[in-house]
């Protein structure tokens, strides 16, 4: 067992990294990854709502909506029920963060509350139901693609933190340069496939 949960966490973090291989969570992976400490912050705020969701949307998912799904159906109330779960958990982070650590908020910006619709942990919800894991293995998937999240938004900071000081030819200036560098990491990350 515990062999198939390190095979569920690596997997998430380098072969089937949902930023760098699956392409979900661009949005904040591009916009808040102009500094280092935008970048944590927001891979930590990310972590925070997928590991919760995920923990969340199990029972939700297996307990309300699988079970009821014979003579009532709600299997078409997932995606709802699931964003809005993550709604929650987002509103809940965003008040804590404007209570307790004002900088941090007001350095994630816009990109907080897009946490609810970042593609990413909606993603991971769906991901447990269709690979019919368990709670645990829900939970270690969902702990798996936050540290994944977390890994390239942090590498893509470090790197446009040391592109600033470049001499980058005029047209590369700005998204475009950020778009290769992004490319060259996926590339990188392509190379993890069939290690695990």
């Amino acid at each position: 067992m515990a062999m198939h949960l390190a095979s569920i966490f690596f997997t998430m973090i380098l072969v089937d990294n949902y930023v760098l291989v699956k392409f979900l969570g661009i949005c904040p992976f591009l916009g808040v990854s102009k500094k280092l400490d935008s970048a944590v912050g927001m891979s930590l705020a990310v972590t925070f709502v997928m590991v919760l969701a995920t923990a969340a949307t199990w029972p939700i998912q297996t307990y309300l909506l699988t079970p009821a799904s014979g003579a009532w159906d709600l299997g078409y109330l997932q995606t709802i029920v699931f964003i809005l779960i993550i709604a929650i958990l987002v509103q809940l982070l965003e008040n804590i963060l404007k209570k307790f650590i004002p900088a941090l908020y007001k350095a994630l910006g816009v990109y907080l509350p897009l946490i609810t619709t970042n593609c990413a942990v909606l993603g991971v919800a769906l991901t447990n139901v269709q690979e019919k894991y368990n709670f645990v293995e829900s939970v270690v998937n969902g702990i798996g693609v936050s540290v994944g999240f977390t890994i390239a938004i942090v590498l893509l900071s470090g790197i446009r933190e040391k592109i600033e000081y470049n001499d980058v030819p005029h047209s590369f200036q700005g998204s475009p340069i950020v778009l290769i560098t992004a490319g060259l990491m996926s590339i990188a990350f392509f190379g993890f496939s069939g290690l695990i």
